[in-house]
């Protein structure tokens, strides 16, 4: 087996590596969340993690992992006999990708043996190997909906129950969650994200020194990974004594009264949901007096707890972002302990950093406000606009739920919320021939189509049941729902700066970025004014990316309406490239004016026919309001073959809008 590298040579990360280290001490904390950019060596920390932790004990050949030492343990494979020896084995560290299938995540029907012996025998799955151990999940803000159903089912039961194919087994299922991920990427669903015990930022370091450790580490390591992991063996042996004390030591740490008041009272300031980071800040906080060497919860300890149980409990909506206010943290919690301990985190030799939070840590209720360039002024009648100064920029109210807008057609993209779709969950609608997986068997036609060759293959004579070849299998065809890319084509010009009417445009957009988030969209933006289009946003999975690029968006000058189709007929083009199977959704948001260049409207017509021609799907938020109206956007829907919807009808509640495609739709499955 390859060298990992060694946990206690990680630099730069010190609130992960302190996050690890105290689920390491109790896993009962619920495990940790890693957000941060690339490059910045989560994974590479993840797995060092289990090098460094104890040993597990579990009976030899045990596909389970029971514990010996649990009396009213049980084995799903039945009785353990009393002779069967007691091995010690690493702690594993087990990888969930984010594209398993639910039999590869809790195990299925071993069809081999089924269709071959007519035998019923059970394959654990993924969580069952990870049993005592360690799940880990690399952008798990990526997982699809189905398996984030079955991790939150088996964290919060500890148990993982199949029931399916004439298959019923019940095992054990504790393990500490560990997740990373790039928020650019997309949030994860709040029921997932409170799971997570612990949450932590990271970034590359911006010290140059710092830096210069860092890569002078990694190169040594890559250079010779045994020789390297040999010459850190006296700090990690030093870890891994130090994590086992830790480990005997917290059942004797004490959390009186008093400080268990001051965890609900910082709990209750920050206006946390629900009781569980009250429980999760005091077993953390216990947890860390126990790595500090101590047998009571100090002050400094709530604080370390604090910062890193509460900052993901305290988003109300998706485009908040994670924080806290830590001067308002001290403050609640008042004077610092006489002897907070030596420094936190694992790295205690002179090579490892101080322990403490990055100046440059997120603070809570941190936002740019938009401003408006006519801050005493009422605002003016829509049908008689007073264009604002070119670039100011207006803020957004409170975005409403949007109207459902949906490609027609059946799509095979990724499973979501959204569009039709053929997806491996839903609805059964056929079959396809091909070996599939247990879950997506077609037992009705794979038994028709074995039916008619028994009579050639010796089938239901005396003893012998059905006879089944490879080619009788068929798989099930399942229609659900997918997710889409949702490319949003804003109109910021100065027919569209007066005070109202933008605001009125980023409420209506803020309302179809919260959509997009709810039916796990792709997003992307692209806004045009003056002369130029821009791509404020390429194609991603984070809506709050988007939210904010949205605030910042200026409004005024004249109207590029061609360029803004043009330049997002080239962003679809190039995500399609990269991401064909997931169907686009173009949405203009304008009032229809064309002011840039020559012939601005006929260009803008003949750019929105070109993509119409291409079988782009889309839908004009038409802008323009007042008495009198020019009706330019309609003009310009029937053009795109789009549907045309005014601004105000946006966020109708219980309203469907359909786009319909400029060619014919692809049919339903078989």
């Amino acid at each position: 087996m390859p060298a990992q590298y060694p946990f206690c040579a990680v630099v730069g990360s010190d609130d992960m590596t302190l996050a690890l280290t105290l689920v390491a001490i109790d896993p009962l904390i619920g495990g940790v969340l890693v957000r941060g950019e690339k490059g910045t060596a989560k994974t590479t920390t993840v797995r060092g993690l289990a090098e460094v932790l104890p040993l597990v004990r579990t009976y030899a050949g045990d596909r389970f992992s029971v514990d010996p030492d649990e009396s009213l343990a049980v084995c799903p494979d039945g009785p353990i006999d009393a002779s069967t020896p007691v091995v010690e084995r690493p702690v594993r560290l087990v990888e969930l990708p984010v594209g398993a299938s639910d039999d590869r995540v809790t195990g299925s029907l071993k069809l081999d043996a089924a269709l071959r012996d007519g035998v019923v025998a059970f394959e654990p799955g993924l969580l069952a190997r990870a049993h005592r151990g360690l799940l880990y999940v690399d952008e798990v803000n990526l997982l699809p909906d189905h398996l984030v159903d079955l991790l939150l089912d088996a964290a919060a039961t500890g148990r993982v129950s199949v029931e399916r194919d004439g298959v019923s087994v019940e095992h054990a299922s504790r393990f500490v969650l560990i997740g990373t991920m790039n928020p650019e990427e997309g949030e994860l669903r709040p029921q997932l994200l409170d799971r997570f015990g612990l949450t932590v930022e990271v970034a590359a370091p911006r010290d140059p020194a710092l830096r210069v450790e860092v890569v002078r580490r990694r190169l040594a390591f890559d250079a010779d990974p045994e020789g390297f992991a040999a010459r850190w063996a006296g700090e990690q042996d030093a870890l891994r004594a130090r994590l086992a004390t830790a480990r005997r030591l917290v059942p004797d740490v004490v959390l009186d009264d008093e400080t268990l008041t001051t965890i609900a009272e910082v709990c209750a300031a920050f206006d946390v949901d629900g009781l569980r980071a009250d429980l999760v800040t005091a077993r953390t906080a216990v947890a860390h007096a126990g790595w500090q060497g101590r047998t009571h919860v100090t002050r400094e300890d709530v604080r370390v707890a604090a910062r890193l149980a509460l900052p993901h409990r305290r988003r109300r909506n998706p485009f908040d972002e994670p924080g806290l206010d830590e001067d308002r943290l001290d403050d609640l919690l008042g004077n610092d302990d006489p002897d907070p301990g030596p420094p936190d985190g694992p790295d205690d030799g002179p090579d490892g950093p101080g322990g403490g939070p990055p100046d440059d840590a997120p603070q809570d209720g941190r936002s740019r406000d938009a401003h408006d360039s006519h801050p005493g002024g009422s605002p003016a009648p829509d049908n008689a606009p007073q264009p604002a100064v070119a670039g100011s920029v207006a803020s957004a109210g409170e975005p409403a739920r949007a109207r459902l807008l949906v490609v027609r057609g059946t799509g095979e993209g990724q499973a979501g919320r959204r569009s039709r779709a053929r997806t491996p969950q839903g609805r059964v609608v056929g079959q396809q021939r091909g070996a599939p997986v247990a879950s997506r068997l077609h037992l009705p036609g794979t038994i028709t189509a074995a039916a008619p060759h028994q009579r050639s293959r010796g089938g239901l004579a005396e003893g012998r049941g059905l006879v089944f070849a490879p080619g009788d299998l068929r798989r099930a065809e399942t229609v659900g729902r997918e997710s889409n890319l949702v490319l949003l084509c804003v109109d910021a010009s100065g027919s569209m700066a007066a005070r109202r009417r933008m605001e009125q445009v980023k409420t209506a957009v803020l309302a179809l970025l919260l959509d997009a988030y709810r039916r796990r969209d792709k997003v992307a933006l692209v806004t045009f004014r003056q002369r130029t289009a821009d791509v404020a946003l390429p194609p991603t999975g984070s809506v709050e990316v988007a939210s904010r690029r949205l605030a910042d968006l200026p409004a005024g000058g004249r109207t590029p309406l061609a360029e803004g189709l043009e330049r997002s007929a080239e962003v679809l083009r190039r995500e399609a490239l990269r991401d064909p199977s997931r169907r686009p959704l173009l949405v203009v948001v304008t009032d229809g004016r064309a002011t840039f260049g020559p012939d601005a409207l006929g260009r803008a017509h003949r750019a929105a026919a070109h993509l119409a021609a291409s079988g782009v799907q889309s839908v004009v938020v038409d802008c323009e309001t007042g008495r009198f109206r020019l009706g330019l956007a309609a003009q310009l829907a029937a053009s795109l073959q789009a549907e045309h919807v005014p601004l105000g009808e946006v966020t109708a509640d219980g309203l469907t809008s359909v786009v319909h495609a400029a060619t014919a739709p692809r049919e339903g499955v078989a």
